[in-house]
């Protein structure tokens, strides 16, 4: 696995610190953030097309706006390395 840590969010207080990081061998984003609300949950379960709740294996994450510049980085890295 070759994980290329991409960048933290930038209003981190390190305690509570969304990251983003690529797996370029495994074509994967990788993403730490906050867990979401019940609320939140809930509703991104509702409007799921498979209108189910999320298996114990995946997480719904919560990043904040400001760090899509880094995921739109990570997506680059990812598809860099399958055009190779």
């Amino acid at each position: 696995m070759a994980v290329e840590f991409i960048g933290i969010d930038p209003e981190t207080d390190r305690d509570h610190c969304p990251t983003v990081w690529a797996d370029a061998d495994a074509q994967e984003i990788l993403l730490q953030g906050w867990k979401p609300d019940t609320e939140t949950r809930t509703g991104c379960e509702a409007s799921s097309p498979a209108n189910g709740s999320v298996p114990d294996s995946e997480a719904i994450v919560r990043m904040p706006a400001r760090m899509i510049p880094m995921i739109r980085e990570a997506c680059d890295a990812v598809e860099r390395a399958r055009l190779r």
